[in-house]
């Protein structure tokens, strides 16, 4: 089976790592890749955005599976455009992917189907946002309602900061078209939890929890980010919590989307805070998520590949999935002002010094013409490792990137620690 992942970040290095372990796979691309994944797979310079480039070239090397990691090509109509020409692709529809290009929608089903989350309101217009919070008890969130590279949330403790989120969104426009609308709702208290799923539009397989860390600096401080670690499994979340929200949120939404006549098939994503009353969702995504998916897939003994090709035909029901017993830390490195400006092309050292067990998932990086590997991005690279405990893997995984160097690179030192104690 010749397969194509789509995306370029540490993400998409994890699942090359983990399809490429399938003896289903006999050859294997991603578009367009990075300087990690060109040595297990065929690097197509095809941006995750031309899904019109990205069709011609599935033709053209007869790809047999296609697997989206971002949102953005989800957003753009892939899934329906590559289902078109027979081309069997893992992802949902453009119609579905809305459950993450829009809040507001998300918001709407939950409200509908009963599905627990925040109260919340929705606005076009700023001058009523600013209106609104005036009404309310602080902390409240602010959200864009479209996509914002996991950027678009702002916690606010009053009137000021929230009128601020608001104009940054709205009039300022610091996202785009996706701080068009946003979503005004109130702030959750409790542990955060990420419960990613497979669904084939009906039956719902969830994989093993995990949490990670949005803030860009240690004690949860800074800007919002794309995640700068996580770990794998939660103590705090156990399966029966995992069963309880199986059936209250992740079943529940996917009846509810079928019932709207968008059947959801892919990876449902649902991000969770265990509140005094209970999990409640904080948002929806739709794709495999980064950081987790580098904590994930290292603790799946079974093979991927069955399970990807059971969503897309319908089979999941005959799936089950098992798990390592093991811990699992990653520590995301990035460059130096990231998530704000950021400078590249730095070189990395320390890559040949990782030890058995290490796993270096890359995101922001390409090799030069003379084979050496530099930095491109502002997340540079997802270290990973096991360990039959939390503080092992912590431990481990802090001693390897210990070893890695670049010019401004940083990341946080705290990340699993609560999950060691």
């Amino acid at each position: 089976m010749r397969v194509l992942i789509i995306g370029c970040g540490a993400r998409e290095h994890a699942l090359a790592w983990k399809i490429n372990q399938s003896p289903k796979v006999t050859e294997l691309f991603v578009a367009p890749g990075n300087a990690g994944t060109a040595p297990i797979a065929h690097n197509l310079d095809i941006k995750a955005t031309d899904i019109h480039g990205l069709l011609k070239a599935a033709q053209q090397y007869k790809i047999d599976f296609t697997v989206v990691g971002p949102e953005t090509p989800l957003e753009a109509g892939i899934v329906d455009l590559f289902t078109r020409y027979r081309l069997r692709v893992f992802g949902p529809t453009k119609a579905a992917a809305k459950l993450e290009t829009s809040k507001v929608f998300a918001k709407k089903l939950m409200y509908q189907y009963r599905i627990p989350t925040a109260a919340w309101s929705a606005f076009f217009n700023p001058q009523e946002a600013t209106e609104y919070v005036k009404r309310q008890e602080f902390p409240l969130v602010v959200k864009a309602d479209g996509l914002a590279a996991g950027k678009g949330v702002i916690v606010v403790n009053n009137e000021e900061e929230a009128d601020e989120a608001i104009s940054q969104m709205m009039e300022k426009k610091a996202f785009g078209e996706a701080g068009s609308r946003v979503v005004v709702e109130k702030c959750l208290t409790g542990k955060e939890v990420s419960l990613l799923a497979f669904s084939d539009g009906s039956t719902v397989l969830p994989l093993a929890p995990a949490c990670d860390y949005k803030r860009a600096l240690d004690g949860n401080q800074g800007p919002n980010t794309g995640g700068m670690g996580a770990y794998s499994p939660p103590g705090f979340f156990d399966d029966k919590l995992i069963e309880q929200v199986r059936k209250v949120v992740l079943e529940a939404t996917v009846r509810g989307m079928a019932m709207g006549g968008t059947p959801y098939k892919g990876i449902l994503y649902a991000g969770l805070m265990l509140t005094d009353g209970g999990p409640r969702v904080l948002e929806f995504n739709v794709r495999f998520g980064d950081p987790e998916t580098q904590v994930i897939l290292p603790r799946m003994k079974s093979d991927l590949m069955p399970l990807l090709e059971a969503v897309v035909d319908g089979k999941l029901n005959e799936q089950v999935v098992s798990w390592s017993d093991e811990a699992c830390v990653g520590v995301t490195l990035a460059s130096g002002g990231y998530p704000g400006s950021y400078q590249t092309g730095f070189p990395i050292s320390g890559l040949d010094k990782m030890k058995d067990g290490a796993l270096v998932f890359h995101a922001g990086t390409k090799v030069r013409d003379n084979g050496e590997v530099v930095t491109d991005g502002g997340r540079v690279l997802t270290v990973v490792d096991n360990g039959k405990t939390m503080a092992e893997a912590r431990s481990k995984v802090y001693s390897h990137v210990a070893e890695i160097g670049f010019t401004g690179c940083y990341y946080r030192k705290d990340i699993a620690a609560e999950g060691a104690l």
